[in-house]
């Protein structure tokens, strides 16, 4: 139902109620005041029969007299409540009345002077009767029908009724008329409301009206200017952002609450081969077990990062995060040609490797031979010593090389045992005590009675023990100590060694792990290091499942490797 419609049908239920009421309090105030004029006039009129009436006077005659003089019913009751006079019944009829003294206002009038009732007369007229007691307990009534009454009172409904329904019409026209100027405005502010609503940001209102309506059309019209100047910035922005993620080489993925990917840029869509339109079901996406597991992880809010899987050719690495509204953002790269790259290195390193193994093994006895048969101190006899040792050099880096290359490449895998750490420790250490004590390096070892044992490949630990040792051998200086340790710790067993060396700077402890990397490169290839022994222990505990970590400080470098409890993967 219109607004107009509502505003006069109210109106008109409101005249029509009020109209109601006027009519039903009119008609009992009327039909009160009425009554109570009419008592006081018959109870005058019944005082003045009562002082006419004396012993002397026939009761009978003065009813019938004051009867037709006042056109009402007189009525002259004496003491005995015997009905002695009325103007209406004479002869038998009077003498036939009963006795009046039950009368209620016969006995309201004996006990206050006066007294007043409503009922039916003898002929079965309702009628008002209004009693005055005189001397000598006599009662003078006079009675009047209430006909006339209703007829005024009815007389006086009709007369209101009829200026209501008056009123009526004229608060319906202006009603109509009013609705009209409040429901205009009104109307065209819900239309452009709904407009704005649906996507049209230049509706505007154009009414120009005063009070409440008119201030409401302003702040629409304030409020569809702001909306349209912020739906802009938005959509300014969303291409802005669209376009930047279309231009990503890294795949992109939203995916909402509902698991439907809502948002997926071109190289989403080329690592992934998805071809649906936006938004479809993560189902669709290829079938891989980590990519899913991400995505789960992500919209149960947990941050899933640097997975690395392999979907069909290609190898991706993924990271998820949850969304604050919902939902998560996967983001892809593509690992495939790193990968190539690492495996062609690994394939090269490991063919030179093999390459060079035999022609150095000849340069060596060849170098051992000859500075073997030329005199000591010549020229001659150092040359040759100068290539046997960096032949040995090359040979030890090509060694590390090929090991490096057969543990990344997956050739290697451990095969875990218990190892007693003890004979394991003691057994690294042995190679390098002459060396040391020609140096003054002591050389200790500390091995916790709950850290004997260790379940890990035998070989793995040696090497790694040994590189650790060797390494500190090499930077501790004269006088200096070196202790390998091991101890429990939770999750697994640490074992390390310790030096009082130099030191390594803070900003270089984390490349320290890397192949090749040295913190003072000249120090280093005076020492005789190939670069490649910290890089060989990092795998190597990693493919026990466990981490390596270095620290260092003015009183030295410890390197530990940190063993898991549990079998190697």
């Amino acid at each position: 139902m219109k607004l107009s419609h509502r505003l006069v049908l109210g109106a008109l239920l409101i005249v029509s109620v009020l109209v109601v009421v006027a009519v039903a309090l009119s008609g009992a105030r009327l039909r009160e005041q009425l009554r109570q004029i009419t008592a006081d006039q018959l109870a005058r009129e019944a005082r003045l029969v009562s002082r006419q009436w004396t012993p002397t006077v026939d009761a009978d005659e003065l009813a019938d007299a004051a009867g037709a003089a006042l056109r009402h019913r007189v009525t002259l009751v004496d003491a005995t409540g015997r009905v002695m006079g009325d103007s209406e019944f004479d002869g038998a009829a009077l003498a036939a009345l009963e006795n009046h003294n039950l009368r209620p206002e016969i006995e309201e009038a004996r006990q206050l002077g006066m007294g007043s009732s409503e009922r039916r007369s003898p002929s079965g007229e309702e009628e008002l009767r209004v009693a005055i007691a005189g001397t000598d307990g006599r009662v003078a009534r006079v009675s009047i029908g209430t006909a006339q009454l209703h007829t005024i009172v009815a007389r006086a409904r009709r007369d209101v009724l009829v200026s209501g329904l008056v009123a009526l019409l004229i608060a319906l026209a202006l009603a109509a008329l009013f609705s009209r100027q409040v429901s205009a405005p009104i109307t065209e502010l819900r239309d452009v409301a709904g407009a704005i609503a649906a996507g049209d940001l230049t509706r505007r209102p154009s009414l120009s009206a005063p009070g409440e309506v008119g201030e409401l059309g302003v702040a629409v019209r304030r409020m569809a200017d702001q909306l349209e100047g912020r739906m802009r910035a938005l959509q300014a922005e969303d291409d802005l952002l669209g376009a930047l993620v279309e231009s990503l080489n890294e795949g992109v993925v939203a995916v909402d609450g509902q698991r439907r990917v809502i948002r997926i840029n071109r190289s989403g869509r080329t690592l992934l081969s998805a071809q649906a339109p936006v938004p479809f079901s993560v189902d669709l996406l290829p079938r891989d077990r980590q990519l899913h597991d991400a995505l789960a992880g992500a919209l149960g809010g947990s941050v899933v990062e640097d997975v690395e899987t392999q979907i069909g050719t290609r190898t991706l690495t993924l990271t998820a995060r949850p969304l604050g509204v919902g939902g998560a953002v996967l983001a892809l790269f593509d690992l495939t040609g790193l990968r190539r790259l690492q495996a062609v290195r690994r394939d090269f390193v490991a063919n030179v490797s093999h390459e060079l193994k035999t022609p150095l093994t000849a340069i060596r006895g060849y170098a051992e031979t000859l500075a073997a048969e030329l005199p000591d101190g010549s020229h001659h006899a150092r040359f040759a010593d100068t290539i046997r040792s960096n032949a040995e050099r090359m040979q030890r880096l090509v060694d590390d090389l090929l090991d490096l290359s057969r543990i990344e490449s997956g050739g290697w895998r451990p095969s875990p045992v218990e190892v007693n750490l003890t004979s394991a420790i003691a057994e690294a250490l042995s190679p390098y005590r002459e060396a040391a004590g020609t140096r003054r390096v002591s050389i200790e070892m500390h091995v916790d009675a709950d850290a004997t044992r260790v379940r890990a490949d035998p070989m793995a630990v040696r090497q790694a023990l040994v590189n650790l040792v060797d390494n500190a051998v090499r930077y501790t200086p004269d006088g200096g100590t070196i202790t390998a340790f091991a101890r429990a710790e939770p999750g697994g067993v640490v074992i390390g060694v310790s030096d009082t060396g130099s030191g390594i700077s803070p900003e270089h402890l984390p490349r320290v792990f890397e192949r090749f990397y040295r913190a003072d490169p000249a120090r280093a290839r005076s020492a005789g290091g190939t670069g490649l022994g910290l890089a060989i222990v990092k795998h190597l505990v990693e493919a026990h499942g466990g981490s390596v970590s270095a620290a260092s400080g003015p009183a030295g470098t410890t390197v530990s490797l940190l063993f898991p409890s549990g079998e190697a993967s």
